[in-house]
Order: C-alpha cells, then structure tokens, then sequence
C-alpha cells in the first residue's frame, strides 16, 4: 500500500485530499469510510444524500454578513444626491419638507454634477478594486498571525469606525462646512473600505467550518435512509449564505427613503447601528466557534515551496516547462522525504503535508482564472441594464429601483433550489457537481446577455431616436421623456437570469474555494476567488470605448458570446474533476489536515 507521501506524490494535482481517503474493510467487505459514522462505500452509492441540520455558530456567522452587507449598501446608494445637491429648502440635515417630497430631492454638500460624478466613480473604483484586493490583506493575517475570528472582530471594529466617521460627516454642524464634511466622507469611505474588505476573505470561510459532522445514515420519519453528508450541508450553508447577502443589499432600498424624509445623518445612522450587530455577535459566540488556528509565515513558505519545486523544472522551451510542471514528480524537489537524511536543504522547514497543501491550493485556485468573464456579465446589470430601463415606459418606477430585481430574485430562489431543485436532481441521481454547476452559471449568464443584446435591438427600433442614446431621448417641444413603447418590467429578464446564474456559479465558487483549500490557507484561496471581481472590473475598465450606449447591443452578444466560450472551455480544462467531484467529497468528514476544533475560552 503507498504511503502518505507517496500518495501526494502521486496525486500533486488534486484539488482536495483524496491522499486522505482512507478505507477500513468490515467482515462482509464493505468498505467503510474513515471518519464516517460506519458508512460503507455501498451505503454512499445507494442511499440519497440529504444536508444535515445547520449548527447556531452557523448563522451566526449569517447575521455578520447579512449586517455587514446592508450598511454597505444601505450607504453607498446615496452618495450620489448627498454629494451633488444642496440642503433643500428650509432643511438642516439633507431631508426634504413634507409639503414638498413629490418633487423635492434629497441632498446636502451641493457640489454639483461634475464634482459628484468625479467623487462617485472615484469611490467606485475604490470599492470595485480596493475591496476586492484587500481581501488578500485579511486573508494573509488571518492565516498567518491571528486566525479567522479575530481577524473579522478586530476589521469590524475598523468598519464601525468608519461608520461613526460617516454619521459624523451628515450632522447638521457639518454640513454647514460642505468642504470639511466631503474630507470626513473621503476619510469614512477609505476606512470602510480596509475593514470590509479584510473582513470579506474569512467570513466566508468561517461559516462554513462552523459545521463539523460526519458522514452519516440516518431514518427519517417516513422510514426513508438517507446519508448525511457534509457535502450537500456545506452546499446548503453557502446558499444561505449568499441569501443574506442579498437580504442586505435591500439595505439600498430603505436608505433612499430615510435621506428623504429623515437627512443623511439619520440615513448613516441606521447602517451603523445595524453593523454594531457585527461585534456583538461574534462576542455573543464566542465560547462555540470553531476556529482554524493560524500556521505562521504561510505565504512565504508557500513561495518556497513553489520555488524549490519550479527550480529543476524550468526550461527555455515553455511546452517543455508545462510538460514538467505536469509531471507526477513535480513537487519531489520541495519534499523532505525526497532528501537523503541529513541533506535537508536548510530552507525547507515545511514537511511533506504541507507541499501537498500547496500543490492543493494552486490547483484550486486555477479554477477561479476564468470568473473575470463570468463578472464581466454580471458587471452590467449595475449600470447599462439600468441606462436601457431609462428608455423605456416606467409609469412612475424609478429605473434605478428595477436593479433591485437581481438580490429579490435570488432570495426568492435560493429556497426553491435548497428545497426543490438540488433535492430533486439528487432523488434522481444527477449528480450537478461544482464544476457543472459553474458551467451552467456560465451558460445562464451569456442567456441573459442575449435577452439584454435582442431587447436592446428592438429598443433601438423603437425609440424615437433610435440608437442616438435612447435613454436620453427628449421632445424639442417640451423637453419631456420620449421612451420606447416597451414597459420597464421587460428588463426584469436579464435581473433574474443573472441571480439564477449567480446561484450557479458565485455561490459555488464560494463552496469550491472552501471544501479544496486546505484549511490552513482558506483564507487566502478565498481571498484569491473575490480577486477575480477586481480583474473583472479592469477588463470592463479596458472596454469603456465601447461602453456606451449606441453599441450596447454588440457588447451585450459579445459577453454573451465570451461567456458561452470561456464555460465551454472551463467546463472541458477541469472535466476530469468534475467526474472525480463524489470521489474527492465522499470523505465528507476523514480528519482534516491543520484543522483544530477549538472552543475560545
């Protein structure tokens, strides 16, 4: 039987710890599964594989980002007015009077348009690329110096700061200083940005290793078996987890409300008060977390490793390169047991694990390479599906409150797959694994780009001013809109087909950078996964040429084109995985590697 080591020897490439899969052979010859509650291998190809009930740290975990999401956008959404209009008539903290809010707007710095749109695209930018990078920041301290928890504690006391800063910029003394309130804004938005951004890399870890169980048979009432496994649970718990994420960005809806009835400073209050939920939760459980404990200098090892592993490997010819870096052999250079004793290279202090852990982790961090096309999808529904539903017939809907279809479908869906759909395919034996799951985000998401690409045809057809910007197509007489005869709510399309393709692919990306990283480095190969957004956003930045409004229907069939394309791709580059998904989670519960179920005293 091979060893351990030669086992990862063997099998560098796998994305999850199949070198852990153990068997034990009871007296009939079935196999049963190290770590499971005496589930046999026969047991796991029979009986149908249910979630297991979710632990209370679990959706703890939940309320955090739920909290964290709705101040996120429960103030974003209004920087906008904030900044470019003046305090209303009669108005000290941005609201408008009551006699006047059918035609009054929010505002309160006066600045103007050019000012605040220079301002906004600034602190989009700053949010689309700064969040999405400073998760490797919390990701790296969390794995190497503190740990999960306390990283998210200590970041969310950073947010809170933030936050407070932000309250303060809107009380009526400040806005009587409009260039003293914008430095406190600035101040409040970069403080923000640190804190939600080293927080985003380990929540989403941190909820999912809150689960612990095993792979187990169980009778339900109606007399049925049913195995439970880890698997589907860590599936289940991501689902609901991105439900809360969007049960947060509802957040946007109210805070347009508050600024127009109550000022800005009330606006920025409730989101605050909201995020004070952050800390006190993870205080309140503190006692039943479970927590992953940090290794130490990870990063620089695991560069070691690579270096040590590459060195011999390397070559002039890159077919020749590749073909060595596939080789089963690759990693032998980094492993001390490939050494002689006592010629142990000094620089190697890892042991043979550890270099399968790396070889794990670059493995599942390839995956994520092609979600910058999936983004750059999904990237639309924020700003061109919202200049499309300007051109069109809103009888009284504001057009920016049609984007709010995408988080109100998804929390309408995400039960029905939980409940329905998932079960349903498993009854039948489809086995939907990640990587299909993904590929079918993939597919849906170029969907919804053709539905934008023929809609937007046929409202070039029938705006009266055709393809010249639509959505600002006004009568020479009296300056009225002229929309397209089409109604507003047909645009609700590509909004829902993107929240299905999000449950197929964004929540999976979520489950697949959890169950294949080691759990020493989660953090960071989480971290890797949402960095994909910030290249996202730089591919969008590169197309900003031709992001406007008269091509929108060649942009919208050119991502639906990419998006089909690069699926395809995905879908044949990591097949093999995909066939061996049930193989690499039938562990459901062996001993996992660097884990330590740790109650904080």
């Amino acid at each position: 039987m091979a060893t351990h080591d030669e086992k990862i020897s063997e099998d560098h490439a796998r994305p999850a710890s199949v070198d852990d899969i153990k068997f034990q052979y009871a007296e009939d010859g079935d196999s049963i599964i190290e770590g499971s509650e005496g589930v046999t291998q026969k047991d796991l190809n029979t009986y149908r594989h249910v979630a297991d009930r979710l632990p209370l740290t679990a959706w703890l975990v939940v309320i955090v980002e739920f909290a964290e999401r709705w101040t996120y956008y429960g103030t974003t959404n209004v920087y906008n007015n904030y900044i470019r209009a003046g305090l209303p008539p009669g108005s000290t903290t941005g609201a408008v009077l009551a006699a006047n809010r059918d035609v009054g707007v929010a505002g309160a710095l006066g600045l103007g348009v050019q000012k605040s749109v220079a301002i906004r695209m600034s602190e989009q930018s700053f949010n689309t690329f700064f969040v999405y990078v400073t998760p490797w920041l919390g990701g790296i301290i969390a794995d190497t110096l503190w740990g999960r928890y306390k990283t998210i504690l200590v970041f969310s006391v950073v947010t809170l700061i933030g936050h407070i800063i932000l309250v303060g910029s809107a009380v009526p003394s400040s806005l009587q200083h409009p260039n003293s309130a914008l430095g406190l804004l600035v101040l409040s938005i970069v403080v923000m940005g640190v804190g939600a951004g080293a927080i985003k890399a380990n929540v989403s870890p941190m909820i999912a290793e809150q689960y612990t169980g095993k792979l187990r048979k169980e009778t339900l009432p109606s007399g049925e078996v049913v195995i439970k496994s880890p698997a589907v649970t860590i599936q289940s718990i991501y689902l609901w987890f991105y439900a809360a994420i969007n049960f947060g960005s509802c957040g946007a809806i109210s805070a347009s409300f508050l600024a127009r009835d109550h000022g800005y400073w009330a606006t920025y209050l409730v989101p605050t008060g909201i995020f004070c939920l952050v800390p006190v939760v993870l205080l309140f459980g503190k006692k039943n977390y479970v927590m992953t404990p940090p290794r130490g200098s990870i990063l620089l090892e695991t560069v070691r490793v690579i270096a040590f592993a590459l060195g011999p490997r390397w070559s002039l010819n890159p077919i020749k390169t590749i073909r060595n870096i596939r080789a089963p052999d690759f990693w032998d250079p980094a492993k001390p047991s490939s050494y002689d004793q006592g010629k142990v290279p000094a620089k190697i202090t890892w042991d043979d694990e550890f270099v399968g852990e790396v070889a794990r982790t670059l493995n599942a961090c390839t995956v994520f390479l092609f979600f910058p096309f999936y983004w750059l999808c999904y990237s639309q529904i924020d700003g061109n599906l919202g200049t499309m539903a300007a051109a069109m017939v809103l009888n009284g809907t504001p057009n920016d409150l049609i984007q709010n279809l995408n988080p109100i479908s998804i929390i309408v869906m995400i039960p029905i797959f939980d409940y329905i759909i998932y079960p349903f395919l498993r009854r039948r034996g489809i086995n939907f694994s990640p990587i299909k799951r993904i590929y079918a985000g993939f597919l849906v998401a170029g969907l919804a780009m053709v539905y934008s690409a023929v809609l937007q045809h046929y409202l070039y057809k029938m705006s009266p001013c055709h393809d010249n910007e639509p959505s600002a197509c006004l009568d020479p007489v009296t300056g009225n809109p002229l929309p397209a005869p089409i109604n507003v709510w047909v645009v609700s399309g590509p909004y829902i087909l993107v929240g299905m393709s999000e449950i197929f692919a964004s929540i999976t990306s979520l489950e697949y950078a959890f169950t294949k990283a080691p759990h020493r480095m989660k953090s960071v190969v989480m971290a890797f996964s949402q960095f994909q957004n910030a290249l996202s956003s730089a591919l969008n930045f590169a197309l900003i040429s031709v992001n406007v409004e008269q091509k929108f229907a060649w942009l919208f069939g050119s991502f639906a084109v990419t998006a089909w394309a690069m699926g395809t791709i995905f879908f044949v580059v990591f097949r093999d995985l995909d066939r061996r998904e049930a193989e690499l989670n039938a562990i459901g519960s062996g001993e996992r590697e660097g884990f330590k179920d740790e109650r904080a005293s």
